[in-house]
């Protein structure tokens, strides 16, 4: 993908800090679905899917709501590929043990949000230019709602993870452009509000919900100026590596299921 300056931000702040996100994100999700769908109850890793496990999602959806907002060129464009992702992983995936007979995995809840996200962040805009009358906006935030009550039903992480891209977008867009004034940093803090309220009821556990908050704390901060003391990992994550990963882990943890018949047959 070809990254440029968005044309709503003069300057493109640094994304040195993905790289490390990257493998952060792909690393604690591994250990969870591993610890999640392979281990038995002898081995007593229920607490990785409550501490380590709770760092990824909250990861991924800051960093798909960092490159909508500042290095894609279209990030409707940038939502359908995560989609394709998840169209990949989706058959390996269903085969994962779970309550739920259908689901659609993680990249379908991503793309989504970026996708109302990035209409959210257009409002402004596109109010300005005189584009969206009273009714036209009426009628495009109805379908967003409804999209979104609708989908939270079928996604993983359900209706709040469907929120978690666009209000990062929301936190990390007043952040960016806030200034020293005082009523300007009282709106970034506003801003971030509905992030962190949506974050603290993501999860059930007390554990579970200190991890995914700090996390989105971290990249809020990120956000908010801290990005500029990040430098590049030394080894950058290929690729062809990240965009397979999700799929191609799935298809051996499900494999594996197959083998041992735990999988789940429809």
């Amino acid at each position: 993908m070809t990254y440029v300056a968005s044309a709503s931000y003069h300057e493109r702040p640094s994304s040195h800090w993905t790289g490390w996100g990257q493998w952060i994100a792909l690393v604690t999700m591994t250990l969870d679905h591993l610890a999640r769908y392979l281990a038995t109850d002898a081995w007593h890793l229920g607490w990785v899917d409550s501490s380590v496990g709770r760092i990824a999602f909250p990861l991924f959806a800051g960093m798909v709501a960092w490159h909508g907002l500042f290095n894609t060129r279209d990030p409707l464009r940038y939502a359908r590929r995560v989609m394709i992702i998840g169209l990949l992983a989706q058959l390996p995936y269903q085969l994962m043990p779970r309550e739920a007979l259908f689901q659609l995995n993680i990249c379908f809840t991503l793309a989504l949000g970026l996708m109302a996200g990035h209409w959210l962040e257009q409002l402004t805009r596109r109010q300005e230019a005189g584009e969206l009358g009273h009714v036209r906006l009426a009628l495009e935030t109805l379908g967003v709602a409804t999209g979104w009550y609708f989908a939270g039903f079928w996604v993983e992480y359900g209706h709040h993870g469907l929120l978690l891209v666009p209000f990062f977008m929301l936190g990390m867009g007043q952040l960016h452009r806030t200034d020293d004034a005082l009523l300007s940093r009282l709106l970034a803090v506003v801003g971030c509000l509905p992030l962190l309220l949506v974050a603290g009821m993501m999860n059930s556990s007390d554990m579970a919900k200190s991890v995914t908050v700090a996390t989105v704390l971290a990249v809020l901060l990120l956000a908010a100026g801290a990005h500029r003391l990040c430098r590049a990992p030394g080894i950058v994550m290929p690729r062809r590596m990240w965009l397979a990963w999700y799929p191609a882990h799935f298809a051996v943890i499900a494999a594996i299921l197959l083998w041992t018949g735990n999988a789940q047959i429809m």
